[in-house]
């Protein structure tokens, strides 16, 4: 048995109580992780490309104001 598959057994054996504090605790963790992914990425100009082409879209007039 994989960890993966041992932590999905324990998950379903969790009470109500028990999933939704992991369920608040793991949106957090992930949300973290995705800032931290992203922050990453910026700072090693993966996002460069991207970005260089929304700011010539944009002075084209091609985006809107949200």
């Amino acid at each position: 048995m994989t960890k993966l598959e041992k932590l999905e057994h324990e998950v379903q054996r969790f009470s109500r109580a028990e999933l939704t504090t992991f369920r608040n605790w793991f949106r957090k963790y992930d949300s973290n992780e995705w800032d931290r992914q992203i922050e990453d990425d910026a700072l090693s100009g993966k996002l460069d490309k991207m970005v260089k082409e929304a700011l010539t879209e944009d002075k084209a007039g091609k985006t809107r104001k949200l």
